[in-house]
């Protein structure tokens, strides 16, 4: 048999897999809910197809039960949750925040891992997957805030932002972990964070200032930053001051302005 023979071969074979999951799907009367049971879905998998896929399928097919079809698979296959977590959220990302939450009730992994795996499948719904880990864990927010910030650094404004909005108190612990995670975005949380929360304007630069202190650059651009959101000169060099910033770096990023 040449290449050419069992390439085709191949092709055919993957393509009858496809076939079979669709025509199982398809054939079912429109008009009834489709029973979402164990049986159902691990016979979606038997399909010669990966339960990513399956998963992929039955969502897009029945959206309306998807959050019952991502809960049983869970179930069935927790030694597989990144490719299911990431299946179900690629097919309908506005379930994002539910698959967040169900998949870290039932303890299937580390908080760490799903919140990654989460973001990975759909980074434009990252501060979605944040808050839901946050809310059903929030013993680990430091982790949280460290992974997301890591795993997606262009959306570390948004991330603190959304995070900061849903637990005020945690301000000072939240910007700390995403600086100290990526030093270089702390001129974009800090910016993102006066523009929420105007009034902790102290609090947001000397934190800044002060988990900014190996990165000197960063520190006068978070003064800029300051500035350029309207708090005055005086008040910046006393908060950056207390942050640990010199009168030399202080002098200097006004000086740019």
């Amino acid at each position: 048999m040449n290449i050419k023979r069992v390439a085709l071969s191949t092709l055919f074979i993957s393509s009858l897999a496809h076939c079979a999951l669709a025509g199982a799907i398809e054939n079912t009367d429109n008009n009834v809910t489709p029973e979402l049971t164990s049986s159902f879905i691990q016979n979606q998998v038997q399909q010669n197809m990966s339960i990513g896929r399956a998963i992929k399928s039955i969502v897009r097919h029945y959206p309306q039960e998807a959050a019952s079809i991502i809960d049983t698979a869970l179930d069935l296959y927790p030694e597989q949750y990144k490719e299911i977590i990431h299946a179900a959220i690629s097919a309908q990302p506005t379930l994002t925040e539910e698959v967040v939450t169900m998949a870290l009730r039932k303890g299937i992994s580390s908080c760490t891992s799903i919140v990654e795996t989460a973001i990975n499948a759909d980074p434009s719904y990252v501060d979605f997957v944040v808050t839901a880990a946050a809310n059903s864990t929030p013993g680990e927010l430091d982790e949280i805030v460290r992974i997301a910030v890591v795993t997606e650094p262009d959306s570390a404004d948004y991330i603190v932002q959304s995070l900061a909005k849903e637990h005020p108190s945690k301000l000072v612990e939240i910007l700390t972990s995403a600086i100290g995670a990526v030093p270089l975005v702390g001129e974009y949380v800090v910016e993102a964070l006066l523009a929420s929360f105007p009034n902790d304007a102290e609090i947001v630069i000397t934190t800044a200032v002060r988990e900014s202190s190996a990165q000197r650059e960063q520190v006068k651009k978070i003064i800029e930053t300051g500035q350029n959101s309207g708090i005055s000169n005086e008040n910046l060099e006393k908060y950056a001051t207390n942050g640990g910033a010199t009168a030399e770096e202080v002098a200097q990023a006004l000086d740019k302005n």
